[in-house]
């Protein structure tokens, strides 16, 4: 598809917009003044102005909001899609610096570091220790693009190290770090955010499952909070026919602004399901609500967030930025799905909690829209709502058939972690031998007693309280979750979902629809 440059979340510096009432700014200032030249005590005027920014933007709307000029790298980092680095994944296991996986192409798979090497120096200095946190790491490995770091690696059982000097280079920031066939037609996509190189990676993954025989294809977009608008739109571009809405924008002082598709999206005609919950916003609901405006797929899942707001960043003089919400996105039928924030932001993040009050999440009649927010799709004139969020047109509950304090334990204190790292690290040899290929491990590796009983000692080290009655409960997904992050430490995070998604019940739902001509086009009202 055509390229996008324009990106809505693009710096522009303030320099000179239309002029307010002089006696505002001037009272602003001479406030600052006064402080600074008269107050009783020492104050820190940064800091001070700061905290006034943010107090100011607290009294708008909840998603506008102040970056330090100290945090916006970062904060751009994940969407725009890139950093500079080493190109490795790491966890820090008891004080050590352990690579889970180096990137496929990036600087230290290139002279050779692996999965399972643990950094014990970093340019001749012990790498080790209480000093040791993600802190710690990212100032020490991230860098420019044509430095060199020197690193200390200790591998398997070996006690000498072995030096490495790796030259940083620019590490791509993947949104979509998983694509495969679900069976032999339907294909799965989960997408993680919505970043600027998305639509890129989509094409890939499409393309790659296209070659393995898919016709139809559920797109995930579960837990998947935004990102750029105009990313929304590219995707949304990828599954409807040319000149239909996608989105549109407006605001008090921003002009309406439609965006609609062209004739290059390369999945308009095969059967199409998207998986929403209560953790997809922003540009998530654009491209679902589109697909359900115009009657293209079939939506399973949980009511969606509720963000139909749109954030422009400005930069400030000192590097900081605010970024401001400028307009409100809507919809193809005109739903503008942003929920209510008129008792104040406090309030507004307490919805999710409500939401599991009100027993939202495990019963669809306990949502409600009123009459005046009903909308009709625009080809089979199916009802649909605005002003909070998404409905989907398979509402599944949250599974809590495994639910159980041992299994939020397990999960809270990092024992599937620590344990498996561990088990990797010890039997790697072994399970490549045994395992050459995933399809072998996910068909035929299973996790035994023994393994469980291991298992068991390191959750009583981190201090949790083993119940086997519990245990019981939740055996099913405690060996899935071990197996599949047993996988994701020999190959890589795309492995992972590959073996839960066995027990998915979304995704089960989703086969079941995509599999019935019939179901699917009566959820359509074909």
């Amino acid at each position: 598809m055509k390229k996008i440059f324009l990106f809505i979340l693009l710096s522009v510096s303030v320099i000179a917009f239309a002029q307010k009432p002089a006696e505002t700014s001037q009272k602003l200032a001479t406030t600052m003044y006064i402080i600074d030249n008269f107050y009783v005590d020492s104050t820190d005027m940064p800091k001070l102005t700061e905290e006034a920014i943010v107090a100011m933007l607290k009294t708008l709307d909840p998603h506008s909001a102040y970056i330090a000029a100290k945090d916006v790298q970062k904060a751009n980092e994940e969407l725009v899609g890139s950093f500079e680095g080493i190109g490795v994944t790491f966890q820090i296991l008891r004080d050590t610096i352990l690579v889970v996986s180096a990137v496929p192409g990036g600087p230290s798979e290139k002279v050779g570091i692996m999965a399972g090497d643990r950094i014990v120096t970093i340019d001749g200095e012990e790498a080790f220790g209480k000093k040791v946190n993600n802190e710690y790491v990212t100032k020490h490995l991230r860098g420019k693009k044509g430095t060199k770091v020197v690193l200390g690696i200790r591998r398997g059982k070996d006690t000498e190290l072995i030096d490495f000097e790796v030259v940083r280079d620019k590490i791509p920031l993947n949104s979509i770090n998983t694509w495969f066939m679900v069976d032999k037609k339907i294909g799965y996509i989960k997408l993680d955010k919505f970043a600027q190189q998305s639509v890129d990676e989509f094409e890939t993954a499409l393309k790659d499952l296209k070659k393995q025989g898919m016709k139809s294809l559920i797109f995930d977009l579960r837990g998947n909070s935004g990102g750029y608008l105009q990313t929304a739109f590219g995707l949304g571009n990828e599954f409807l026919g040319s000149n239909k809405t996608v989105v549109f924008t407006e605001g008090l002082k921003s002009p309406k602004q439609v965006f609609e598709t062209d004739k290059n999206g390369e999945f308009r005609d095969g059967r199409l399901v998207v998986l929403i919950d209560e953790g997809s916003a922003s540009a998530s609901e654009i491209v679902s609500g589109a697909i359900q405006d115009w009657d293209r797929g079939v939506l399973i899942g949980r009511r969606s967030f509720g963000k139909g707001l749109v954030q422009r960043p400005f930069t400030l003089p000192d590097g900081s930025q605010i970024r401001l919400t400028t307009a409100r996105y809507h919809t193809p039928t005109g739903r503008c799905i942003q929920r209510s924030y008129d008792e104040g932001s406090e309030e507004y993040f307490k919805e999710m909690t409500k939401r599991l009050e009100h027993g939202e999440y495990y019963h669809a009649d306990s949502i409600h829209f009123p009459d005046s927010l009903k909308y009709f799709t625009l080809n089979k004139g199916r009802a649909v709502y605005g002003g909070g969020g998404i409905m989907p047109d398979i509402f599944m509950p949250v599974d809590t058939t495994y639910s159980t304090k041992l299994l939020t334990n397990l999960v809270r204190k990092s024992v599937f972690n620590s344990y498996c790292i561990d088990f990797v690290l010890v039997n790697r040899d072994k399970l490549a031998a045994e395992y050459p290929q995933f399809d072998a491990f996910n068909n035929k590796f299973t996790v035994d007693d023994v393994m469980i009983e291991e298992f068991k000692k390191v959750a009583e080290q981190k201090e949790v309280q083993w119940d086997d009655e519990q245990f019981e409960r939740s055996e099913m997904w405690i060996k899935l979750r071990i197996k599949g992050m047993i996988a994701q430490n020999i190959w890589n995070i795309d492995k992972y979902y590959q073996v839960v998604m066995r027990e998915d019940k979304m995704v089960q739902k989703a086969v079941e629809v995509l599999n019935s001509r019939k179901e699917y086009d009566k959820i359509l009202g074909k």
